[in-house]
């Protein structure tokens, strides 16, 4: 698919934008002052594959820990400040390697002094506008007052998001009058269309990489199904430079969750790719249990394998043909297909063993 050309900027030793893949972000959720588990789920995060990882700086303790953690792990990290633009300049003096500003909590001055500071270390600046926390003025106030009745949602939408680009255009403009260019934008909502309507009206207008996610999306499965609507749908129209799923959830299954969306798409190659059907009154074996075994067994893999897992006759041999390595499933057994041709015939008892024996032997040939 053709990707919105943006401008490259480097984050630490990681290049967003210009072309390069887009990028799965990840943020801890411990107390950032607790340094060992800061950087134990730092390191669990980039075992999962983030690419970056944003911590949160809401008080002076959790800026001056960054140096230990600094310490103790090589991904670019960045910095989550509100408010208090001085937490962000001592963050930069500990070794950040991008700030987050939000100027709907931080005034321009603050952000001048923060981009004044950030271009003399070579640190981007994000400017994160999130809908829940617009600056004053950029929002009609009767939209502000009360319930939104439903004949308005569409009218509501609109507004919100054309707020969020004005704001976001506001500060892009403020920070290149003093000759900062090494900018990243986001513009999330809880709301989907939202989201996906305020990165449109944007995409054309700054030439700076975006990204993608929804904000306060929820638990699973709720908060999996908005974010990959919106962050897929953008995604699909070239939208989108780095990307981070936000879950009230274990924040590894966050980035696990943001490789799916890529592999989706097919912008990410790597690992496995599981396919199983949704069972009927034809299946006669316990799919689901096989499915969900198989799945927990290839985790670690890293090879990209196509592996199918069917329960009848129907579709079944022609998924596993199509696939890698599959199983076609019938009433007693399965049988076995291997880039697209039958190998053999599979007892029930034996279908998981075989298979996931199959996709270690092409794992390692691969290797």
């Amino acid at each position: 698919m053709k990707r919105r050309k943006s401008r490259e900027v480097k984050v630490g030793g990681l290049k967003i934008g210009g072309g390069s893949p887009v990028v799965v972000q990840g943020m801890t959720k411990t107390k950032t002052e607790d340094v060992p588990a800061t950087v134990a789920q730092i390191r669990k995060l980039t075992q999962a594959g983030a690419k970056i990882v944003r911590i949160a700086l809401p008080n002076i303790l959790a800026t001056r820990a960054l140096s230990k953690i600094r310490a103790e792990v090589d991904i670019p990290l960045v910095a989550d400040v509100h408010f208090n633009h001085k937490l962000a300049l001592e963050a930069i003096d500990r070794g950040i390697d991008k700030v987050r500003v939000n100027p709907g909590n931080m005034g321009r001055k603050e952000i001048l002094k923060i981009a004044e500071k950030a271009k003399k270390k070579g640190i981007p600046l994000r400017v994160g506008i999130n809908s829940g926390s617009l600056e004053r003025g950029v929002l009609k106030d009767h939209f502000l007052k009360g319930r939104v009745r439903e004949d308005e949602e569409e009218r509501y939408r609109t507004t919100v998001a054309e707020a969020m680009v004005k704001s976001a255009l506001n500060t892009v403009k403020l920070l290149e009058k003093v000759d900062f260019s090494d900018i990243v934008v986001s513009l999330k909502a809880s709301d989907v269309l939202t989201t996906i309507l305020s990165y449109q009206l944007i995409s054309d207008k700054i030439p700076y990489p975006l990204h993608l996610g929804i904000t306060a999306s929820g638990p699973p499965p709720e908060g999996i199904i908005k974010s990959s609507i919106a962050i897929g749908a953008l995604l699909f129209q070239g939208i989108g430079d780095t990307i981070r799923v936000s879950l009230t959830y274990d924040p590894v299954e966050e980035v696990k969750i943001g490789y799916q969306i890529l592999k989706s798409l097919g912008l990410f190659k790597g690992g496995p790719d599981l396919i199983s059907c949704p069972t009927c009154g034809r299946c006669r074996i316990d799919l689901e249990s096989v499915a969900k075994e198989v799945l927990s067994e290839i985790e670690g893999i890293k090879t990209p394998l196509k592996i199918a897992v069917m329960g009848c006759e129907v579709n079944g041999p022609g998924e596993a043909r199509e696939a890698d390595i599959g199983i076609a499933c019938t009433k007693r057994g399965g049988t076995l297909f291997k880039k697209g041709k039958p190998l053999r015939k599979v007892k029930e008892k034996d279908i998981v063993r075989v298979l996931l024996e199959e996709v270690e032997k092409m794992s390692q040939e691969a290797d």
